[in-house]
């Protein structure tokens, strides 16, 4: 340990000089700041290096003078009774005796500190004396007022905090909104704390007070001007962040944690932001992205992420009307004086919590009501109908689809229309479409349910009940021309095409891209489109070569035809590999399969099927996962045998492990236990290779069917029972997010009359062109006359903002909710058992008391003296 000498203002600390405890020595700090082990107090530090490094560090920011501290060493210079008495007495709340002190000792030394480096005034905020407090205060040269602050914010001693606050040396602004590492002023104002010794180096007296959950305390620094600055973004490149990345990562980090968990605290979301709820979920997903950035905090970020998505559901809770939850979830719109607003509510809060999945939020009862009341729009009544009931609504909905469609087409504004419109409606319309889309697919191959009437080795000619045929008909277009049921399948595909086309003009690409289900439609329509591609391109060959027949040939019968006419009356297993007709029926057996998984969208609409539904997805994604481990085992082992084995084709039993395909085939088919061991047995007696093809083939197995299937199994069964313990939320908020789909005004119609350009669309259109044909004459006429247009602007601008502006709707009923939502948490606060810092609170309130109590006996003693002699010098002369 080493003593460094402590450098005293004289100008502040005025008489102290010739007093010893002018001379305090700091006995916190460690010899090896210096690097030399035995330095007293005024000996030199042994090199002018160190003799400059120690006047920088103390120049850096002067310590208020202090007494010793006797953790570390014993001490040079002692406290005197007079200071070990006057620490006493602030620190039990000795109010008589702090006040006598201060008045009538002279050369007092009010900032000596204890063993534990603290001042009187830290010892009296620490133990909530709030007279003492206020009488050491009235000392000019007192010093840590900023330590004091922190203390009393961080032990929520409201009082204490008005009274420091009102210091004088918080009229700089730059005492509230810096933190004791970015106090430039060379004072005594973070003394305490400046190396963290009790809070963070970075904390701010707003963000301690945001930290502790401290309402009052941050109302009212925030009423003096103090903010919390947002840190900057993680990949910024300037200068100050890659400084401190350079010179200090991890404390860089825990300064942004700091910051963000001040910004996340309710306290300052209610009190700070205009619009909280909108403050909260752009928070909680900006969080949510740093903890998939910042590994090493993940668990921090997430914590203070869900922290903003509770308080966003606390809001929530609250709500007594349904004004209240519409404000919620739509936010404050450009029509916020009109009390009656036309149609349903944009709802675009909600669709920021479905965006960034705030499950709880989304499934909460307030929420999922005012949902099901606009799912339900312009059907009164059929909400409480019976499952039933609903059902003959859908099946009749499905039966009269096209005449529905027809109303809705001539009269979008009748009645028939405005129940088209309605979500529920719009969804049984659209589900109803999509079922008679699935039954033409599997009606367009009803004609072969009981086989193939024509084998693949068969033409029309070798038809059994051959009809009669034109004798120069090709055997191709028999089997290439679209049925009309294909050209049903067809006008489906376009409408569903079309209706993509504009769901992706309405939410733009990156919006759409963000939907799973999307990627599934895309591909679904890809398939659609390439096979009908390929079929026509088939046809249109196919088309040419009989033209060339009819112009060419009176019959086929003993007739050479070229080799590409040729082609064409061929039977299909003549047929080449690459055949555009088989690419066809291949890609259509594809997009079969994938327009079937398609109706798993709609299936969170049923409570029973929508949590199977979100497991399966679930499940999807762990496959995903698994395939990374799955794929690298699977090449390891397929490049391996093949290795072994490649020299023996021929010499084997059979051709398992002999070339790269038959590797893939043996080994894939070998998980579900198709392979036999015979595929490793040689011929030629060559043992050695043989035994190293048993042994990898064995693990293989092993490790294949035994480790990492069940661990797939395992990833499965843990997904499926964290849907399951939640199963109420996850389906609601799936179904939230399917009912929102419905929710956005247009794409009435079901496919295929969607294709049919409707009187709306067309005024709707009209009404596009006529406002993009505005804005270009506005913003011409803006660049030539944009001063008078900008001074205008400025004018009016003044005007509003000098007028006294009444809050808003949207203002009052947030206003209402954070006042609610702070009046709980106070009363939650206040309802918990008493803690044992409270009991240490009441013995010191009794403490101060009875110093009180004891100097006010000592009083009344003294003016019961001076009565007592003032009657015996008057009884005296009588």
């Amino acid at each position: 340990m080493h003593h460094r000498r402590q450098a005293v203002r004289n100008s502040q600390h005025a008489g102290f000089t010739d007093s010893p405890r002018g001379h305090s020595r700091d006995n916190l700090l460690m010899f090896d700041d210096f690097g030399e082990e035995n330095c007293c107090t005024g000996r030199c530090l042994g090199s002018p290096e160190r003799q400059l490094l120690a006047r920088l560090r103390a120049v850096k920011r002067r310590q208020a003078p202090r007494g010793p501290a006797y953790m570390f060493s014993a001490p040079s210079v002692s406290l005197s009774e007079v200071e070990q008495r006057f620490l006493e007495a602030a620190e039990y709340g000795n109010i008589p005796e702090v006040r006598r002190m201060l008045l009538y000792v002279p050369n007092l030394n009010v900032n000596a500190v204890d063993y534990m480096g603290q001042n009187a005034l830290q010892l009296a905020v620490a133990n909530e004396h709030l007279e003492v407090t206020e009488l050491l205060l009235g000392r000019v040269d007192m010093s840590r007022v900023g330590d004091a602050l922190l203390l009393a914010i961080s032990k929520g001693y409201v009082r204490i905090t008005e009274a420091l606050l009102s210091h004088p040396a918080f009229r700089d602004a730059r005492r509230l909104t810096g933190s004791p590492a970015q106090a430039d002023m060379l004072d005594d104002f973070y003394a305490y704390d400046e190396d963290g010794t009790r809070f963070s180096h970075d904390v701010t007296p707003l963000i301690l007070a945001a930290h502790c959950q401290e309402y009052e305390i941050v109302h009212t620094l925030l009423s003096k001007g103090a903010r919390i600055d947002p840190p900057h973004d993680y990949f910024c490149g300037c200068d100050s962040c890659n400084y401190q990345q350079q010179f200090d990562s991890f404390s860089h980090s825990r300064s942004r944690i700091n910051a963000y968990r001040g910004l996340a605290s309710p306290a300052y979301l209610s009190l700070s932001n205009e619009d909280p709820v909108l403050a909260a979920l752009e928070l909680s997903n900006e969080l949510a992205m740093l903890a998939d950035i910042e590994k090493e905090f993940k668990h921090d970020y997430c914590c203070l992420s869900s922290q903003c998505k509770d308080y966003v559901v606390g809001l929530l809770d609250l709500c007594r009307s349904t004004e209240e939850v519409e404000a919620i979830l739509s936010g404050e719109t450009d029509s916020e004086d009109l009390y009656d607003l036309p149609g349903r509510p944009s709802l675009t809060r909600l669709k920021l919590a479905i965006k960034y999945e705030l499950k709880k939020f989304v499934a909460h009862p307030n929420c999922q009501q005012q949902l099901l009341s606009i799912w339900y729009e312009n059907l009164p009544g059929l909400r409480q109908q019976t499952t039933a009931i609903k059902l003959l609504v859908v099946l009749a909905v499905a039966v009269g689809l096209p005449g529905l469609s027809l109303a809705y087409w001539v009269a979008p504004c009748s009645r028939v229309g405005r129940v088209m419109r309605s979500p529920f409606m719009k969804f049984v319309a659209h589900a109803s479409s999509f079922t008679i889309f699935l039954g033409l697919l599997i009606l367009n191959a009803a004609d072969r349910f009981a086989g193939a009437t024509i084998l693949p080795n068969m033409t029309h000619l070798h038809h059994p009940e051959r009809p009669e045929f034109d004798p120069r008909l090709l055997y191709r277009m028999t089997t290439t021309p679209f049925t009309w049921m294909e050209i049903l399948i067809i006008s489906w595909v376009i409408g569903m095409i079309w209706a993509e086309v504009k769901e992706i003009w309405s939410q733009g690409p990156g919006e759409y891209l963000l939907e799973p289900w999307n990627f599934l439609d895309f591909g679904m329509l890809a398939m659609f489109l390439a096979s009908f591609s390929c079929r026509f391109s088939t046809l249109r060959h196919a088309d040419v070569a009989q033209s060339y027949v009819h112009s060419h040939y009176t019959t086929l019968v003993n007739v050479t035809l070229p080799p590409e006419i040729h082609y064409f009356t061929l039977a299909r297993i003549y047929w080449l590999p690459s055949d555009p007709q088989l690419v066809s029926e291949g890609l259509y057996a594809v997009a079969v399969v994938m327009s079937f998984s398609r109706i798993a969208y709609i299936l969170p609409a049923n409570e029973s099927f929508g949590p199977l539904q979100i497991s399966l997805g679930r499940t999807v994604k762990d496959i995903f996962k698994f395939m990374v481990i799955f794929i690298l085992v699977f090449l390891a082992f397929m490049i391996g045998m093949f290795n072994l084995y490649s020299y023996y084709l021929g010499a084997k039993q059979n051709d398992a492990f002999t070339t790269l395909e038959e590797s893939f085939k043996t080994l894939f088919w070998a998980i579900f236990g198709l392979s036999e061991v015979r595929s490793v047995v040689i011929n030629n007696g060559h043992k050695f290779i043989e035994n190293i093809g048993y042994v990898l083939y064995g693990v293989y197995n092993v490790t294949m069917v035994i480790v990492l299937l069940n661990m797939l199994i395992a990833m499965i069964n843990s997904s499926f029972q964290e849907i399951e313990d939640d199963a109420d939320v996850e389906w609601k908020f799936a179904r939230a997010r399917l009912w929102f789909s419905y929710f956005e005004e247009g794409r009435t119609l079901p496919v295929p009359f969607n294709l049919v350009p409707s009187p709306k669309s067309m005024l709707g259109l009209a009404t596009g062109i006529k406002a993009l044909v505005l804005r270009y004459v506005m913003r011409h006429s803006e660049k030539t006359t944009g001063t008078q247009l900008h001074q205008i602007g400025v004018d009016k601008n003044s005007s509003s903002f000098g007028s006294a502006k009444s809050p808003t709707r949207y203002q009052k009923i947030m206003k209402r909710l954070i006042k609610r939502y702070i009046i709980k948490a106070q009363a939650d606060k206040e309802s918990d058992e008493i803690t044992e810092g409270e009991l240490k609170e009441i013995k010191q309130d009794i403490s101060s008391l009875r110093y009180e109590l004891l100097e006010e006996k000592a009083q009344n003693k003294e003016t019961l003296d001076g009565l007592l002699r003032r009657l015996g010098e008057i009884s005296a002369p009588s």
